[in-house]
C-alpha cells in the first residue's frame, strides 16, 4: 500500500461494497470521503422533496458504514463544487481525487470543468465505472455509429463479454490527516428536508429500508420470492409484483452488475432444471435493467434529449401548453380513475408502477396534449427514484420522440387500461376513496353507471369526483388534428430548405420556456450558469393556427443534422444513427481514455415568476400542493397563470 492521500468523491455511488473508487483510494493509501452538496448547481434539476428525503437517509447510512470501517464521512454545503474539492485537497494535501462516472447531461458539463481545473492545479482526477454494465463508448454499430433503438442496443449488449469483477468492500480505512481547516456540516446542516417536509415525509420510511446494506436484503428477497412469477405479475398494479430496486440503484446503494450477476445465477439454476416460466422471468427482468442502461447510452451520445425530441418531425408537434389542465392531470383530478389514482398515489407516496407511469404520461401527452418536459419535470419533482436519464427514456418514448418509441397516434382508452391491469379495481379504490363503493362493471368508467348506481355508491360526478376532462373521442380528434398541423410544419420547413428562402418557420418546441438547462457544444467556453432550486418551473408559449394538411407519418430517421459541416446521411440499418457533432461523443471520449470532452456552453432563458397568488379558483377539490411555502417550478406556472387573469 502507498502513502498517498486520496480525495473519494462520493455522489450517487452510495455504497461500500463494489465501489471502484472506494476500492482504489483504499488499496492507494488514506482517504478523505467527502459528499458534496450543492443546491445552485443542480438548478433546473433539483431534486424533489421525496428523492432529496431518500437521499437524507442514504448519507447517514453510509456516514455510519465508513465510520465503522475508520474512516468519517465529510459533508460539505457549499455554492460551488470545485471550491469545496479545492478545500478539501488544500486541508489534507491529497494528490487525487477519485470518482464514480456519471452520464447525465449536466453531470457531464460539471465534471469535465472541474477536472480541467483540477488538472491546471496539478490535481489528478481518476473516474470509475460503478454505474453502468458497459460503458456508453463501448457499443456502437458495426459502423461505429451509435444504436438509436433498444433492441439492438441490446442484443448487442448481451452479446459482448461483461467484467466478472465484483470488488468486496474494504475491511478497512485509513484517514487521511487533516492539516487545515474545511467547512463540514451535519446531514441536517445540508438542508435536504426542511421542517414543513417533515410531516409529509413520516409515513415514507414504511415501506422500505434505506441503505446499501438494506439494498442487498430488497433485492435478495426479490430474487428468491418474486422474480420466478415476474412475467406473470410484472403488470399487476396493485401488488409488490416489482423488485423496487430503482431507487437503489439510482443513489448507487447497489451496483447493477451485482443485480445483473445474481439474476443471471438464477436463470442458470431454472435452466438446468428446465422451469421454463423462471427463464422467461429472468429475460423480461434484464431488459428492465437494459432499458436502465439504454437511458445513460441515450443521454451520454445525444445529450440534447433533456429538452428536445431525438426524431426530427415531433419538435413541429403543437403542444397545448394549458397550466389548468397540467394541473388537473398532476392532482388527480381528470375524472378517468385510473389516472387520478396514479397521480394521488406518486403524490402521496412518491411511487407509481411502471405501467400506471406509462398510462397517465400518455394520458398527459396524448389526451391533454401537454409538453412532454413538463411531465417529465413533474416526475423528476416528485418521484422517489426520480432519475434523469430514465425520466428523458420514458418520456420521450410516450412522446413518440424514439425511432422505436410509441407511436404518436397511437391514444390508449383509460377505461380499457382499466380493465386490462385492475380488474378488480382494487387500485382505484385504495386512492380514490370517494369511488370505494362503486361496482367493479362501472369503477374506471362511472360516467356511464345508471345515476341509481352512482346514487347507491354516493357518486355525485362534478361534486365529488369530476366528470371527464375531456371525452375520449374528443381527445383523439384533437390528436389527430395536433398531428396534421405536425405534418404540415415540417412539410413547409423542408420546403423553405429546399428553395433556400429565407423564411422562418414556427418551431413549437423552442417557445416552451424553461429554466436554465445545461447544454454541451463543443469548441466554445463560458461558465456554466445555472438557476436556484426554485426556477423550476414552465410557463406558458404561444401557439401557432396552421391548416390541415394530411400526409403519411414520416418514417423514424435521425433526430437532427448530426454532421453539421458535412450532408446528412440517411441511416443504412435499422437501429442505428449517426453520432452528433453538437454534443460529447464517446468516440472523443474513448480517445481521451475515459475523460470527458468537448468544451461548453450554457444558455439561459428565464421568466418573472409573480410574487402573489390570488384566492381559490372556485373548484370544489382542494389543491394538496398549495400548504408547501417552497413552490416547486409547476407550483409558479400556477402563480404565474393567476396573476395573468387578475391583471
Amino acid at each position: 500500500m502507498s502513502s498517498g492521500k486520496t480525495i473519494v468523491w462520493f455522489r450517487r455511488d452510495l455504497r461500500i461494497e463494489d465501489n471502484p473508487a472506494l476500492a482504489a483510494a483504499a488499496r492507494d493509501g488514506s482517504v478523505f470521503p467527502v459528499y458534496i452538496w450543492c443546491p445552485e448547481e443542480e438548478g433546473q434539476f433539483y431534486p424533489g422533496r421525496v428523492s432529496r428525503w431518500w437521499l437524507k437517509q442514504s448519507l447517514s447510512h453510509l456516514e455510519q458504514s465508513l465510520k465503522s470501517l475508520g474512516a468519517e464521512l465529510v459533508m460539505i454545503k457549499t455554492q460551488s463544487t470545485l471550491s469545496a474539492l479545492l478545500d478539501c485537497i488544500k486541508a489534507t494535501e491529497a494528490t487525487k481525487v477519485v470518482v464514480n462516472r456519471l452520464y447525465d447531461p449536466v453531470s457531464l458539463v460539471r465534471d469535465h470543468s472541474i477536472e480541467e481545473k483540477l488538472a491546471e492545479v496539478g490535481i489528478s482526477v481518476q473516474s470509475y465505472n460503478g454505474d453502468l454494465l458497459y460503458e456508453p463508448w463501448e457499443i456502437y454499430d458495426d459502423e461505429g455509429r451509435a444504436f438509436s433503438t433498444f433492441d439492438a442496443y441490446w442484443d448487442k449488449c448481451l452479446n459482448m463479454q461483461m467484467e466478472p469483477v465484483s470488488l468486496l468492500p474494504p475491511w478497512r480505512l485509513m484517514p487521511a490527516a487533516v492539516t487545515g481547516t474545511v467547512e463540514r456540516c451535519t446531514i441536517e446542516g445540508l438542508g435536504l428536508e426542511n421542517e414543513l417536509e417533515k410531516s409529509s415525509n413520516a409515513l415514507l420510511g414504511r415501506g422500505c429500508s434505506l441503505g446499501w446494506s438494506n439494498a442487498d436484503k430488497a433485492l435478495t428477497e426479490f430474487v428468491e420470492q418474486n422474480l420466478f412469477d415476474y412475467s406473470k405479475s410484472r403488470f399487476k398494479v396493485g401488488a409488490s409484483s416489482t423488485s423496487l430496486l430503482s431507487p437503489y440503484l439510482h443513489f448507487g446503494e447497489i451496483s447493477v452488475r451485482k443485480v445483473f450477476r445474481c439474476v443471471r445465477m438464477k436463470q442458470i439454476l431454472w435452466r438446468r432444471e428446465w422451469k421454463s416460466q423462471g427463464e422467461e422471468s429472468v429475460n423480461l427482468f434484464l431488459k428492465a435493467i437494459g432499458l436502465r442502461e439504454y437511458s445513460r447510452y441515450l443521454c451520454f451520445n445525444y445529450p440534447f434529449t433533456h429538452e428536445r425530441s431525438l426524431l426530427r418531425n415531433v419538435k413541429y408537434f403543437p403542444w397545448n401548453a394549458d397550466a389548468n389542465h397540467f394541473k388537473v392531470w398532476r392532482q388527480g383530478r381528470t375524472g378517468y380513475p385510473l389516472v387520478d389514482a396514479g397521480m394521488r398515489e406518486l403524490w402521496a407516496t412518491g411511487w407509481i408502477h411502471n405501467r400506471i407511469r406509462v398510462i397517465v404520461s400518455s394520458f398527459a401527452v396524448k389526451f391533454l396534449l401537454l409538453p412532454w418536459k413538463w411531465g417529465m419535470k413533474y416526475f423528476w419533482d416528485t418521484l422517489l427514484d426520480a432519475d434523469l436519464e430514465c425520466d428523458i427514456l420514458g418520456w420521450q418514448y410516450i412522446s413518440g420522440s424514439l425511432p422505436d418509441g410509441q407511436e404518436l397516434e397511437q391514444l390508449d382508452c383509460p377505461q380499457i387500461q382499466g380493465s386490462k391491469f385492475d380488474s378488480e379495481g382494487e387500485y382505484v379504490r385504495q386512492w380514490l376513496p370517494e369511488l370505494a363503493r362503486m361496482p367493479i362493471e362501472w369503477i374506471h368508467h362511472p360516467w356511464d353507471a345508471p345515476l341509481t348506481v352512482l346514487k347507491a355508491a354516493g357518486v355525485e360526478l362534478g361534486l365529488n369526483y369530476p366528470k371527464p376532462i375531456i371525452d375520449i373521442d374528443k381527445a383523439r380528434e384533437h390528436l389527430r388534428e395536433a398531428i396534421f398541423k405536425m405534418w404540415e410544419m415540417e412539410a413547409a420547413a423542408k420546403s423553405a430548405t429546399s428553395d433556400q428562402m429565407n423564411e422562418d418557420v414556427f418551431d413549437n418546441s423552442d417557445s416552451i420556456k424553461t429554466s436554465a438547462i445545461l447544454k454541451v457544444i463543443p469548441k466554445e467556453k463560458s461558465s456554466c450558469l445555472t438557476y436556484s432550486s426554485n426556477d423550476q418551473r414552465v410557463p406558458s408559449f404561444q401557439n401557432c393556427n396552421n391548416g390541415l394538411l394530411p400526409r403519411k407519418r414520416p418514417l423514424p430517421v435521425d433526430e437532427e443534422k448530426l454532421h453539421m459541416d458535412k450532408p446528412n446521411k440517411q441511416n443504412k440499418e435499422a437501429g442505428t444513427s449517426g453520432r452528433e457533432d453538437l454534443c460529447l461523443t464517446a468516440e472523443s471520449l474513448a480517445s481521451k481514455r475515459q475523460k470527458s470532452t468537448s468544451s461548453t456552453s450554457t444558455s439561459i432563458i428565464s421568466f418573472t415568476v409573480p410574487q402573489y397568488c390570488s384566492s381559490s379558483d372556485g373548484r370544489p377539490f382542494q389543491d394538496h400542493e398549495s400548504s408547501n411555502l417552497n413552490l416547486t417550478w409547476h407550483e409558479k406556472i400556477d402563480l404565474e397563470q393567476t396573476s395573468n387573469k387578475n391583471g
